[in-house]
């Protein structure tokens, strides 16, 4: 039995009521600490997220210093968090060391030790006796040792880790002393280091602390995010090393190793844009989402889409989109969306009938919508703001159309698959009061003085602060009041959601960086202007492709990051104003949280469903398919865009919306009644025409639409249900 049946048994009792929706998803290689290890833990996680509120609002710092303790921070609590392997439910018997752990064990705390030793040395004598040159010996014998160190706890985490759930290994507390190595040495030498690093002057203490540092954001990234992001930063840097071998617009000089990596650990490269955004606004929006978490704001939005949507034919799927939408404003992760959420919603779905497959492609495709889901859009929208120097209030505003668009589409795919099949609603006595929820609609105010604040000229952080503050004031209307206990788990909360992020930020940062020192971004904007002489939709086409397979496998932050570095700048030479280029590239990173053969959100949903991961993703992308044509609208009418007069926006809007359902009828096979192949290739043709937003295309849509309409209602009965018609 699943755990989405499970959930099932437990709701057919009684009425629906969703519950710690807030929670976090444990992951499978999370540990759950306990006892004093617990309480450490805590304690870190609440000082790392309380420094940085700090900072952003009382004490400011010198930007390399605070970029470095918080990339820093976020791997030390990376590792405590989470092991290097999948950890079992059960605790499992200990098993004693062989001789091989005793000899990775001696090399990784005796060379780990050794240079953390000789950092503490340098600081105690600059602290105590003000001397800021130590001896020779101090960093020249820091940086292999360290090194070394590294490389055998890494193989102990890997073949040697520690099954129990509760324990952190000894090669992963080494590791995360290994991380305060590495900020120890940057922060003491971050003056010389501005200067030198990246040229023929880099010290080889320089060199070993950038390798040490950039070995660790890939292992913490790997265990975070999995693989395919530490794949591609892997590939890039091996890029930077093979240049003079490869042909056509690959090649390049290629550079030493020691350049490079002092150069990858500055704001050229690990500590760039992605970074300056996670240590700012992401980490505070993070922490404004771990307030509401901790108030129990997610199970009233829930609970809100349940009393609102619930009745209507297939009612949990539509109640999966509104839901997710909601969550979507305070929670910007695809997968997290769907566990959430998920949990309550795709079991109902196939209570109601839909296919295990299909319940959870729903959720994966609504719950991936919350990345474009204004005020807060996931952290690609504080990348963008950051990148293309757009306010982030433009961003936002720029986000309304094609977000309710997106939801738009995939209701549309709902309701008319439910349409199709014949499904009824939940009864309404199974489902929450909507006048009992209606008196606590007060659990908007922190979402709405955002939005006031973020309008009002506020700057993003101190508006992001005053809602935190909002939140915590509007708790005590709850039986969740936020005293000084809330207040410590919401910091703790933030912090471990942040390492994530922390994490696939930096290592963004690494292919940054490549693609600056490289040129290869610039090549690469040439290829796509090549194409452009032959055919403008081409080049978008080739555009949307390559931000759709480098976001497999990835979080849509580091998708977006590798793609406005690679793609965007291509499509600003062609013409495309900036906006348009960055939204159209951070569009399609969202979508391949739902594009096989790698669909992160739609393998978690089949794993609340029981259903299998590709059929799921495969279901996925149909159900999100109508709204892969949207941003090509972008290209067409800047309105889409809120560019534009009032009237040329309700124009698009309203074309957008009639191609956009037509589109989702002719994937479906029901219109007005139930669609044979050709009738949908017509309606199909139609809805297609409606994507450049011109008045002859849309009038040659409408005629289509309308034809149809009247065709169907002429010659096909209300109850010719299209069962199996796919």
């Amino acid at each position: 039995m699943t755990q989405a049946d499970n959930i099932s048994a437990q709701q057919a009792a009684g009425p629906i009521v969703a519950q710690n929706v807030d929670d976090e998803p444990v992951a499978s290689n999370q540990r759950l600490h306990a006892n004093w290890t617990n309480k450490a833990i805590i304690v870190l996680c609440i000082a790392y997220t309380a420094f940085h509120i700090g900072v952003m609002n009382l004490y400011p710092l010198e930007t390399w210093t605070y970029r470095l303790i918080h990339v820093c921070g976020g791997l030390l609590l990376g590792f405590l968090i989470y092991s290097a392997v999948q950890l079992p439910v059960a605790v499992p018997e200990r098993v004693r060391r062989n001789p091989i752990e005793w000899l990775l064990l001696l090399v990784g705390v005796g060379g780990i030790g050794y240079g953390f030793a000789m950092i503490a040395y340098a600081w105690g004598a600059y602290w105590v006796a003000g001397i800021a040159r130590p001896p020779a010996f101090v960093f020249s014998t820091y940086g292999l040792p360290l090194l070394a160190g590294t490389a055998a706890a890494l193989l102990a985490a890997w073949f040697f880790p520690s099954r129990d759930r509760t324990r952190v290994d000894w090669a992963d507390y080494a590791l995360g002393v290994a991380s305060i190595a590495v900020l120890g040495y940057i922060l003491f030498n971050v003056g010389p280091l501005r200067l030198r690093a990246g040229t023929a002057m880099a010290q080889p203490a320089d060199f070993y602390a950038a390798l040490v540092g950039v070995i660790l954001i890939l292992e913490v990234t790997r265990r975070v995010a999995g693989l395919a992001l530490v794949v591609i930063a892997s590939i890039f840097i091996l890029y930077s090393f093979a240049g003079p071998y490869l042909p056509g617009f690959l090649a390049h000089r290629g550079y030493e190793a020691r350049r490079f990596f002092t150069y990858i650990f500055t704001d050229q490269g690990i500590l760039s844009d992605p970074v300056a955004v996670s240590s700012t606004y992401i980490i505070l929006f993070i922490t404004f989402a771990a307030f509401l978490q901790a108030s129990k704001v997610g199970d009233y939005f829930v609970n809100f889409a349940f009393a609102a949507a619930g009745r209507a034919r297939g009612g949990p799927a539509k109640v999966a989109v509104l839901a997710s939408g909601l969550m979507g404003m305070i929670n910007g992760t695809s997968a997290g969306n769907v566990v959430s959420t998920g949990s309550l919603t795709i079991p109902l779905m196939k209570k109601v009938g839909y296919p295990a497959k299909t319940s959870a492609a729903v959720e994966a495709a609504a719950s991936s919508g919350g990345q474009i889901m204004p005020p807060i859009m996931g952290a690609g929208a504080f990348i963008m703001a950051e990148v293309t120097g757009i306010p982030y209030t433009d961003i936002v505003v720029a986000a309304i159309i094609p977000s309710v668009l997106y939801f738009a589409s995939v209701y549309f795919m709902v309701d008319l698959q439910a349409t199709k099949l014949g499904m009824k609603g939940l009864p309404k006595e199974e489902l929450p009061v909507f006048k009992e929820l209606l008196k606590q609609v007060y659990l908007f105010i922190p979402i709405i003085m955002l939005i006031y604040t973020l309008f009002a000229g506020y700057s993003v952080i101190r508006a992001g602060t005053v809602s935190m503050m909002a939140a915590a004031v509007v708790s005590w209307l709850t039986p969740h009041r936020m005293g000084p206990r809330l207040l410590a788990k919401a910091f703790d909360i933030a912090a471990r959601m942040s390492v994530q992020l922390v994490a696939v930020c930096a290592c963004a940062g690494i292919i940054v960086g490549v693609i600056a020192l490289t040129g290869v971004g610039a090549r690469f904007s040439s290829l796509l202007l090549g194409i452009a002489e032959q055919n403008q939709l081409l080049a978008l086409f080739f555009a949307m492709c390559i931000s759709i397979v480098l976001g497999m496998g990835m979080p849509t932050t580091a998708a977006y990051a590798v793609a406005a570095a690679v793609v965007a700048p291509g499509l600003v030479n062609l013409g495309i104003p900036v906006l348009t280029a960055h939204f159209f590239v951070f569009y399609f990173a969202v979508m391949s949280a739902i594009t096989p053969p790698v669909a992160l959100a739609a393998y978690a949903g089949a794993a609340l469903s029981g259903s299998d991961p590709m059929k799921t993703s495969v279901e996925s992308f149909k159900i999100g398919l109508a709204a892969f044509v949207v941003p090509f609208m972008f290209f067409y009418s800047q309105a889409m865009l809120m560019q534009g007069t009032w009237l040329e926006i309700l124009h698009v809007f309203v074309s957008a919306s009639l191609g956009i359902y037509m589109l989702a009828a002719a994937v479906q096979g029901w219109f007005f009644g139930a669609l044979g192949a050709p009738l949908r290739l017509v309606l199909l043709a139609g809805a297609l025409s409606m994507i450049s937003g011109g008045l002859v295309s849309d009038v040659i849509g409408l005629v289509v639409g309308g034809s149809l309409f009247l065709y169907q209602r002429r010659f096909v009965t209300t109850d010719a249900i299209a069962r199996g018609v796919d």
